[in-house]
């Protein structure tokens, strides 16, 4: 796979939306979903020329076209540290029209100051039992998948929540299995959706994957049978 930026040393910080990587998105199956991007170090000028620094957050609809590759994302992020605006909605239309271009989507955007908290939920790590309760949030720690450009490990936290009552041995071996294979953070998480939904044909699932942040950004996959979602971006200790 070809990139413009991830994977290679940049000599020279290029600008503007031409930055921008898209990578054409592979669906798997037919469902909802959004991928939540937490930009946690933008920076911009106000219009006195001082600095300022917020926590961005970028939500791409499932169903775009294209995806946007990490890195030339936070070059282009990186590069409004230098820029004036005069108020705070002028820096997420500038953004949200340059990357609804790029995703051929519509994009959401907007600064804030908290994450919503964490959902209740069973660590399939450690627990013995077989089978999951209908309505219940799993929890998986320490997923890993290899980025298929660089071949750097990604790690994450897999929450599941479905009224079905699943194998949960099944589910862990699943998991596990990622921790060799090159894939999208994005990609991982249609995975994950479509194999569920192929053992369990008539229940509901919604997989929400919450990777660790790399150049300070991270993305967070959420893909579901309901158009509602029932995750937030939530995030937790040192993640």
């Amino acid at each position: 796979m070809k990139t413009k930026h991830l994977g290679k040393n940049n000599t020279k910080t290029p600008v503007g939306y031409k930055i921008l990587d898209p990578i054409i998105r592979d669906r798997l199956s037919d469902s909802h979903g959004v991928d939540i991007w937490n930009a946690y170090e933008f920076s911009y000028l106000d219009a006195n020329k001082l600095p300022v620094l917020k926590v961005l957050e970028i939500t791409i609809p499932s169903c775009s076209k294209y995806i946007v590759e990490s890195k030339s994302l936070k070059l282009y992020l990186n590069s409004f540290y230098k820029k004036k605006f005069i108020y705070e909605k002028d820096v997420i239309k500038k953004i949200q029209k340059d990357l609804n271009k790029i995703t051929k989507s519509e994009t959401k955007l907007r600064f804030i100051k908290k994450f919503s908290v964490e959902p209740d939920s069973l660590n399939i790590n450690t627990s013995s039992r077989k089978l999951s309760k209908p309505n219940e949030v799993l929890c998986f720690d320490g997923f890993r998948s290899i980025c298929p450009v660089t071949s750097q490990p990604d790690f994450a936290k897999i929450y599941i929540y479905t009224n079905a009552k699943v194998d949960i041995n099944s589910i862990k071996r699943f998991l596990v299995s990622f921790k060799e294979k090159g894939e999208f953070h994005e990609q991982c998480i249609e995975y994950i959706f479509a194999d569920l939904q192929n053992k369990y044909p008539d229940y509901d699932f919604e997989i929400c994957g919450r990777f660790l942040r790399r150049g300070g950004i991270d993305i967070n996959p959420i893909r579901s049978s309901k158009k509602k979602f029932f995750f937030k971006n939530f995030r937790v200790f040192n993640q």
